[in-house]
């Protein structure tokens, strides 16, 4: 196998620096393609396909160079009358047509290293038997690209190579040889601009064009592409958006197989099984071998271009493309009633082979003969697609990117979850998702290959014995692995009682765990890494139907063997094992399974050293059996005694999984644990994610068994209920922690390391958690051995330590000489005092009790000091009224907090020129234009209260993409808190549940944030529009993403903020510190020269002068307050928010307790101006005189040495304290607007046209046409009616529009009354959204001849949030229809997946098919369905609303309704379905069924009768 030396860095990539890593470099994009059905090759095709690109132009971006943009390119087939023309002019020979391969190839500049990587190149060939034919200089324009793009442009050449007598299977193969044997060559050289050289395609059918550029410049660019004999009967494009202006030549697309718009979000587990399958890996394709092609993922690559690695491989053996795809991305078949029985056995036998790409995915694929298209199981990226009846298909992103004469569409679709749309050039045809499918699953018998060799745990045979927990140790045992009374009382016994995890709220005020006195489990010092803006999280409990904890025990074949060998494995529903299950595992002896026990152990007493050589033992002997035989490793620490205390189980599982990695042995292996250490939520998922099978916890179930026995906590339920329940919380608490990630499948998530470490040195991640980020340096394994034996001597050395009961814990609850709270009743209570009493002497004695911590660390700010400095004076500082006007209160809802609490702190805010921020809860419209207004309008996931109104009347939009309590979760109002005012406020029937989603149903990418962000800025021009993120690895490349969308201010959440309800898991391991993520943001903004467009602002636990000057220090100009004033106004930190029951009238809905409410708005004055006031004392010491001036200068900053231990030694901020190397022009802090592009907006036309209308009311109506690049068309003329007239807006159809075109993105979303849309064509995503009484009719051309309920006229996530207005179409919409509909009415004729998910009211008819999930999460409103077929009850999903909520339509108010509604359909539409029902209503009306939730229909009754 040849050696690889080193990666080949990224030409334009910066090297790792500060916060910055590039390997967190995340793209999105916009993909398409344009065909020949029949194969027939032109130049029209090619000109086409770059129409496409131009046309998906906002689907990418540029950074501070408006020239360069992140990537374009285009895929077509080889243009052989083209190359013939041009090799002639160069005296190559050139065979006939796919007698020859071409190769795209960037070199390097540098004439004599272009000329080495040329000679490498032919040298290979001719070891390859190849035969070289000639080069060829690719003729380019530089005048066309921007500066940045010039600076990292590669030498543009083609290598032309015969085919000579080989087949085009086996030529193929040839080239993938070769071109993998020429990267490695390269990559392991001693040239000094290897970075540059890169093949993007060596092929015989297929040659890729592609750059740093920009959609319009590709054409002008490469002049090949304008030459009338470049031909090909199919182009396939990709428009790339880099998250930050460090975007290379070689990751734009297409890659050499597939177009990619998505994240693959377990690419580092991916990328690890591939890795280690190394070892297995063989194919009688390759008669030499595959080792000298290793590694097969190419190392320092995007995830899309490691995606297509994978594939090229499975390729390269055989597979067909289909069967490539289905492996890497297969659709979700676990628990999918819907599935043809051959369907799931095919895809369960493909589970024991590979773990699925999981992500949220657009792929177009091409071997230049087939052509295809398919998404992610949950369809969470948008594409459309159009056949033509001359013959051509487009599919795109979007709809209308080629103008298409209506007459000319045969067929109108969307790619659905799961379908595979495929294009056969050589036969001339579509063919369709069964027959592509068919193939797969009749190929072979898999439901056989199942049955024989599938295993389930219930047919294994009982064990004749079980090890059984001895109740005489069971404390010291407890004690030996960390449990603590808090543990038993609030985590164990709760999830054991309730089958639920544990909740809490007032975020996290302990120490980090590398700062904390107390001895930690290794756990603690691992933060969950989640979704933000990239991609979305998935909501596990309403799409619960595309999650799966399926586990799989047994070896892993080789992956490219086609002969489906039979070999046994055990499929687990979950990845968690009672003792039985574990028992029977642990003796299972056959030819495919054979169990081993190694103990995980090590000496007591010992030290760091002892701990080592007992891993090196554990992996040793876990070698030695794999060699012998054994393919199931069980690595248990049942047996601790005195003499042997546990090896942490993160640090053994994860120090094997790497061991075996390295060694190539992990791919047919299973790491079970036997562990009495794990308990938690996040203890399974640090395990599993690191690289266990499945989890024994052995201890947990002991301590049930004592809880039961002894009647403490958990109520009158059997032990094995209370297990099973325990379990149950358990499972739930996986499908959240790896849905925040996007993440579908627990057996993807294995391994896949999603997390990073806060704490621990290098050394030790870098051999036993290879690949996890850890970036303040910490502790080793002599601690981690030290706090892990400090723990088995409580236990153990009973002589020394007497201690006969747990400890206390105070990890969730304060109790005194516990762990450490930075509110603590002297806190508390000192605050409270001195903002009452107007003390600010008080308060310093408050600041210092916070600041100081010289006893017991809390903060990373609190082992930082400022450098001592020359003083000016005080007098000489900006005022206290300027500082303050620097602070924001943090979002919390009206709903959340009670009326009294959140109004008093927004008078505060707006009394000192400060803001205060809604929540999402929206805003009684009384507040506006008065003192108790909030400034700032969040708008959430859940779009409660979010109307044209409520936009208008902020000078700030925030969108909350994370919540640094719980990010990557949604939230629930239960219904008992909503109350009328409530209800009222948030567009709801008072009492009715109200869920806020995980994701943002418009935001599953970077450009569906600024497509939200342009939306926001269009309905209110005046008002910035920020963004919310939470701290974690990686968020500085985020929020350059989000500066390129065009946002003015962005927020940076610390972990331990948040106010509202989370559960425990999430508060104390998910996120980082707002001191690491303000930081990252900050440096990679400036790298990018992208800070001077945005304001930072930060948030999370910030208390005092100190916070603010360290986070002003560090980089931002904002900073965000909430724990605090909640304590300011009352708040005695009981934890109770969640509950209903604040005993002080702060976050409560109850009226009594909302009486008791003592909070004053002078209160909360005081506290802000104590703050600015000691703000000035510092930049006084430190010499400012503005608060400008101290933004950023981080060389202000140092470590406090005086306050490290032996735990904190060897902590390293310099990451944090890094200022990059950059010119004086590149400014550290927002001096430039952004352009939002409002000032060429389409509406603009709009306005003027309804100019009467807008000034005195007068009804106009006129004509124009529209294209999909006109985004948002209609929310800018929505907002001056808002403005203008408020919610009533102006009469209906007042302003009447008749369009003809494809509408772009967001077409009227806050549509406000007064407008009628008449729409002549069809619709991209997010139609309506935040609709606020509109009325959209959308119809078919006349000259359409398609039939309108099989076609698709309208995207996905139409009427997102909508509050009111109508909507008629007469066509299928996409996926998730009515998301959160809170009051439209909508007619269609067919919704995809997930429709009418999360609705809270109004009224949707559908007269047609409906998508899986149907009516998920719904808690009110009504739908109406026709269902001649009887579909509805499989596809509705069954959690809120289920079977007994299908109603017939018997109401007679409800049938006349109905009735009207469909009246109107056919009017507006001229819909024949309409049309079908109405003719036939006596029969028609017995197949059309009402779904109502029972709840919702009760408390309309009540509400009504009152």
């Amino acid at each position: 196998m040849m050696e690889v030396k080193q990666s080949i860095p990224n030409i334009g990539l910066p090297k790792k620096q500060g916060l910055y890593d590039p390997k967190f470099e995340k793209d999105n994009c916009g993909i398409g393609f344009i065909a020949s059905i029949k194969g027939e090759k032109s130049h029209e095709i090619v000109q086409k396909g770059l129409m496409i690109l131009q046309n998906l132009s906002h689907r990418g971006a540029t950074g501070c160079d408006e020239t360069t943009g992140d990537g374009a390119g285009i895929m077509i087939q080889i243009p052989h009358e083209f190359f013939k023309k041009k090799c002639e002019e160069l005296n190559i020979d050139l065979p006939g047509e796919g007698e020859y391969a071409v190769g795209m190839m960037f070199l390097p500049r540098e004439s004599d290293e272009d000329l080495e990587c040329e000679g490498i190149f032919e040298t290979i060939l001719r070891e390859e038997g190849l035969k070289l034919l000639g080069w060829r200089d690719v003729e380019v324009d530089r005048n066309a690209i921007g500066e940045i793009a010039k600076g990292s442009e590669p030498l543009i050449k083609q290598v032309f190579i015969d085919k000579e007598s080989y087949t085009t299977e086996e030529f193929e193969r040839k080239l993938f040889i070769v071109r993998k044997k020429a990267e490695i060559a390269v990559r392991n050289s001693t040239m000094h601009n290897k970075g540059y050289f890169y093949i993007p395609s060596l092929s015989s059918r297929t040659i890729i064009y592609k750059g740093l550029l920009l959609a319009r410049q590709i054409g002008s660019f490469y002049k090949d592409l304008s030459d009338k004999n470049f031909k090909s009967a199919l182009s396939l494009i990709h428009q790339r958006y880099s998250t930050n202006t460090f975007p290379t030549w070689d990751l734009a697309q297409p890659f050499r197989y597939l177009a990619h718009n998505g994240e693959i979000n377990t690419i580092m587990g991916n990328r690890n099984w591939m890795n280690a399958r190394e070892g297995v890996l063989k194919s009688d394709k390759f008669k030499d071998g595959l080792e000298e092609l290793f590694p097969i993922l190419t190392p320092n690559c995007s995830d899309s271009a490691t995606l297509d690695n994978a594939f090229e491989l499975l390729i390269s053996t055989g597979k067909s493309l289909t069967e490539a795809m289905t492996m890497l991305i297969p659709q979700a078949w676990n628990g999918n009633e819907l599935m043809d029985e051959k369907e799931k056995a095919y895809y369960n036998y493909h589970a024991t082979i590979m773990e699925p790409w999981d992500g949220p995915a657009a792929i177009a694929f091409t071997n230049g003969i087939q052509l295809g298209a398919m998404l992610d199981r949950n369809g969470l990226r948008p594409s459309r697609y159009t056949i033509t009846k001359d013959g051509f298909v487009i599919l795109a992103s979007e709809t209308g990117v080629l103008e298409t004469e209506p007459a000319n569409v045969e067929y109108s679709g969307r790619l659905e979850p799961g379908k595979i749309f495929m294009l056969d050039l050589e036969q001339g045809r579509i063919i369709p998702d069964e027959e592509v499918k068919k193939e797969l699953f009749e190929e072979y018998d898999y439901e056989c290959w199942l049955k024989r060799n599938k295993l389930t745990l219930d047919k294994i045979p009982q064990p004749s014995y079980l090890p059984k927990g001895d109740e005489d140790t069971l404390l010291q045992r407890q004690q030996a692995f960390g449990y603590t009374y808090e543990d038993i009382k609030i985590v164990l016994a709760q999830m054991a009682r309730d089958g639920k995890e544990p909740q809490g709220s007032m975020g996290d005020d302990t120490p980090l765990a590398v700062l904390s006195k107390k001895p930690q489990l290794l756990y603690n010092y691992f933060k969950q890494l989640f979704a933000q803006v990239t991609n979305p999280p998935i909501d596990p409990i309403r799409e619960e139907s595309i999650m799966s904890l399926v586990t799989i025990i047994g070896q892993k074949v080789n992956l490219l063997d086609n002969d489906k060998k039979d070999y046994k494995f055990i499929q687990l529903d979950t990845p968690i094992l009672s003792d039985v299950d574990l028992e029977k595992i642990s003796k299972i002896n056959n030819q495919s399974l054979r169990a081993v026990k190694i103990p995980m152990l090590f000496r007591s007493p010992g030290t760091g050293k002892d701990l080592v050589e007992a891993l090196d033992l554990l992996c040793q002997r876990a070698k030695d059996a794999i060699l012998e035989g054994y393919n199931v490793i069980i690595l248990s620490n049942r047996n601790i005694n005195k003499q042997q205390a546990p090896i942490p189980a993160l640090l053994a599982t994860s120090a094997l999984q790497h061991y075996l990695i390295k060694n190539k042995l992990r791919t047919n292996v299973n790491i079970i644990l036997e562990t009495g250490e794990a308990k938690e939520v996040m203890h399974f998922a640090l395990l599993i994610g690191y690289g266990a099978t499945a989890i024994n916890p052995y201890l947990a179930y002991e301590t049930i068994d004592q809880l039961d026995k002894k009647e403490l906590y958990v109520g009158h339920k059997s032990s094995e209920v209370l297990k099973e329940n325990y379990n149950q919380a358990i499972c739930h608490g996986l499908l959240k922690i790896i849905s925040k990630m996007g993440i579908s499948t627990i057996q993807s998530y294995r391994s896949a390391q999603i997390f990073e470490c806060i704490g621990i040195n290098s050394d030790v991640v870098e051999k036993y958690f290879t690949g996890t980020p850890t970036r303040i340096e910490g502790i080793g394994l002599d601690i981690i051995a030290k706090e892990t034996l400090t723990r088995h001597n409580i236990a153990y050395n009973k002589l020394r330590n007497p201690i006969d009961t747990l400890e206390l814990g105070g990890k969730y609850n304060y109790r005194r000489n516990e762990e450490k709270h930075m509110f603590n009743p002297y806190t508390i209570t000192t605050l409270q005092k001195s903002v009452r009493e107007n003390d600010y002497k008080l308060f310093k004695n408050f600041s210092k009790a916070i600041d100081d911590q010289a006893e017991e660390l809390c903060t990373i700010r609190g082992l930082l000091k400022f450098k001592e400095s020359e003083s000016i004076s005080i007098d000489e500082v900006e005022p206290v009224s300027k500082i303050v006007k620097r602070f924001v209160s943090g979002a919390m809802s009206f709903g959340s907090l009670s009326k009294e609490a959140h109004e008093t702190l927004a008078t505060a805010m707006n009394t000192l020129g400060g803001r205060s921020n809604t929540g999402e809860g929206g805003e009684d419209s009384k507040r506006f234009k008065t003192i108790t207004m909030s400034a700032t309008k969040q708008v959430a996931s859940g779009r409660f209260g979010v109307t044209a109104e409520y936009l208008v009347n902020a000078k700030e939009i925030q969108i909350k993409m994370a919540q640094g309590a719980k990010p990557g979760e949604g939230g629930r109002l239960p219904g008992p808190k909503v109350n009328e005012k409530i209800g009222k406020v948030r567009h709801a029937i008072p009492g009715i549940d109200l869920i806020s989603p995980p994701p943002h149903h418009d935001i599953y990418s970077i450009e569906d944030l600024e497509q939200l962000i342009h939306d926001l800025k269009s309905v209110n021009p005046k008002a910035n529009i920020s963004v919310k993120l939470v701290s974690e690895v990686g968020v500085g490349t985020v929020a350059a993403g989000v500066a390129k969308a065009k946002a003015d201010l962005i927020l940076i959440s610390g972990y331990d903020g948040g106010t509202g309800a989370a559960p425990y898991t999430s508060i104390k391991y998910t996120g980082g510190p707002w001191e690491l993520g303000l930081s990252e943001a900050h440096q990679v903004l400036l790298m990018n020269n992208l800070r001077s467009r945005v304001t930072l602002q930060t948030d999370g636990q910030m208390r005092t002068g100190k916070d603010v000057v360290v986070a002003a220090l560090l980089g931002v100009e904002e900073f965000g307050f909430a724990t605090t004033p909640l304590v300011v106004m009352g708040c005695m930190m009981m934890r109770k928010c969640h509950s209903n029951t604040c005993p002080m009238g702060v976050a409560t809905q109850n009226p009594e307790l909302r009486k008791k409410f003592k909070g004053k708005v002078e209160h909360v004055i005081n506290y802000f101006t104590f703050v600015a006031t000691e703000v000035r004392e510092i930049m006084a010491e430190l010499g400012f005189r503005t608060m400008d001036e101290m933004i950023g200068r981080v060389d202000k900053l140092e470590i406090n040495k005086l306050l490290k231990n032996e735990k904190t030694k060897d902590l390293d901020f310099s990451s944090i304290l890094y200022r990059p190397n950059l010119p004086q022009r590149i400014v550290g802090r927002k001096i430039i607007n952004q352009d939002h592009g409002i000032d060429t907006a389409y509406d603009l036309k709009l306005i003027e046209f309804a100019k009467p209308s807008l000034e005195d009311k007068t009804k106009v109506t006129g004509d124009f046409k529209i294209k999909n690049i006109n985004r948002t068309v209609g929310t800018m003329l929505s907002g001056k009616i808002a403005k203008r007239y408020g919610a009533e807006g102006l009469p209906d159809d007042t302003i009447t529009l008749n369009l003809t075109g494809s509408t772009g993105q967001s077409f009227m979303a806050f549509g406000m009354k007064g407008i009628t849309i008449n729409l002549t064509g069809d619709c991209n995503d997010y139609v309506g959204k935040g609709l606020s009484g509109a009325k959209i009719k959308v119809k078919l051309p006349k000259e359409c001849t398609i039939k309108s309920d099989e076609n698709i006229i309208v995207g996905n996530t139409v009427l997102y949030g909508a509050t009111s207005g109508e909507f008629y179409a007469n066509g299928k919409a996409g996926e998730r229809f009515a998301v959160r509909n809170s009051g439209a009415t909508a007619v269609v004729e067919g919704v995809g997946d997930h429709g009418c998910e999360y609705m809270t009211g109004g009224t949707v008819v559908i007269l047609g098919d409906i998508g899986r999930n149907f009516a998920a999460g719904m808690s009110g409103g009504k739908i109406f369905v026709y269902d001649p077929d009887k579909q509805l009850k499989g596809k509705l999903n069954h959690g809120i609303v289920n079977s007994a909520d299908i109603e017939k339509l018997i109401d007679t108010e409800d049938e006349a309704i109905l009735r009207n509604l469909i009246e109107k359909h056919l009017e507006y539409t001229e819909s024949k379905k309409s049309k079908m029902i109405l003719d036939n209503w006596d029969k028609e009306k017995f197949n059309i069924v009402r779904v109502i939730p029972k709840m919702y229909k009760k408390l309309i009754s009540e509400y009504q009768a009152v």
